[in-house]
C-alpha cells in the first residue's frame, strides 16, 4: 500500500508544457477580446449619444442607464422588479425541464405512445408559443401563474425533443447487456439511460434557460405589475427609454448568469461521475 502510495505523476514534458501555456494564453486572449467589444461598444455608444451621432433621448446612453440603475437600486424598486423576473423565470424553466424530461421517459418507455405522438410534438415546436399567451391569460387569469405557464410552453417541447433523442441515440450495446442479465425496463432506465443522458438534460437547462426570459417577458408585455417585462412595456409608453434599455442589459446579465450556474452544475456532476 505504501508502494502505492510514494508513486508520484510522472513530470510532465517540455511539449506538453507548452502545449498548456499556448491553451492558456489562447483562453486569456478570447476574454481579453470579448471584454474589450464589450467594453469598447458602450464606449462608442456613451460618445455617439454625447457627440449627438445619435438622439440620446431615443437611444438614451450608458451613463443614463448607469445613473437609472443606480437610483431604483437605492429606493429599492430595481430589486423587485428583477426579483419577480427571475423568480418567474427560473420556476418556468425548471418546471418545464423536470416535465419535459418526465415525458420523455413516458415516450421513451412506450413507443407506440411515441408514434402516436411525434406529429404532434413537431407541430408544436414550430407553433411560435407567445401566441398562445393571451390565451393562457384568459384562461388562468391575469396573474403570475400564466406568466410561469407561458414560460414553461416555451421550453417544454425543446426538452421532450431533445432528451427523447438522447435517450434514443443511447448506446445499444449496453443496453443489449442489461437484457442479457435479465434487467427490463426499468434497470436500463435507471442503470444506462439516464446516467448516459445527463449532460442532454443539462443541455436543455441551457436552452431553457434564454427561452424562459423571453416567455417571461412576453407574459409580463401582457399582465405584469411589476417585472422587468413590466419595466420595458411602460418605459417604451411613457418615454423612459433609459428604463427600457437598462431591463434589457439587466435581462442579458441575468441570463448569463443562469447560464454560467448552469456550466458549474454540468462541471460537478461530471466530475462526480468521473
Amino acid at each position: 500500500m505504501s508502494m502505492w502510495r510514494e508513486i508520484k505523476r510522472p513530470p510532465v514534458s517540455a511539449q506538453q508544457a507548452a502545449f498548456l501555456r499556448r491553451l492558456k494564453l489562447r483562453r486569456y486572449t478570447i476574454y481579453t477580446i470579448q471584454i474589450l467589444l464589450l467594453v469598447g461598444f458602450f464606449l462608442l455608444w456613451e460618445v455617439a449619444a454625447r457627440k449627438g451621432w445619435v438622439d440620446a433621448f431615443l437611444f438614451s446612453q450608458p451613463t443614463e442607464i448607469w445613473a437609472t440603475a443606480v437610483e431604483m437600486a437605492e429606493n429599492g424598486m430595481l430589486w423587485k422588479h428583477i426579483g419577480v423576473t427571475l423568480a418567474e423565470t427560473v420556476a418556468g424553466f425548471v418546471l418545464g425541464t423536470i416535465l419535459g424530461t418526465l415525458t420523455a421517459i413516458l415516450l421513451w418507455w412506450n413507443r407506440m405512445i411515441s408514434d402516436v405522438a411525434e406529429p404532434y410534438l413537431v407541430i408544436l415546436n414550430a407553433l411560435p408559443k407567445t401566441a398562445l399567451a393571451p390565451i393562457i391569460i384568459v384562461w388562468l387569469g391575469n396573474g403570475k401563474t400564466s406568466i410561469i405557464v407561458v414560460a414553461l410552453l416555451t421550453s417544454v417541447i425543446v426538452t421532450i425533443m431533445t432528451v427523447l433523442n438522447g435517450f434514443l441515440q443511447t448506446d445499444e450495446e449496453k443496453i443489449k447487456l442489461i437484457r442479457i442479465f435479465g434487467g427490463g425496463k426499468w434497470q436500463i432506465l435507471k442503470k444506462v439511460v439516464f446516467p448516459a443522458n445527463i449532460p442532454c438534460m443539462v443541455n436543455a437547462l441551457k436552452i431553457n434557460v434564454g427561452l424562459s426570459f423571453v416567455g417571461v417577458i412576453v407574459g409580463e408585455f401582457l399582465v405584469a405589475q411589476a417585472g422587468l417585462g413590466f419595466l420595458i412595456i411602460y418605459g417604451s409608453q411613457v418615454f423612459k427609454l433609459s428604463w427600457v434599455l437598462m431591463s434589457v442589459v439587466i435581462l442579458s446579465i441575468l441570463a448569463a448568469l443562469l447560464y454560467e450556474a448552469i456550466n458549474l452544475l454540468e462541471k460537478r456532476i461530471l466530475k462526480k461521475r468521473l
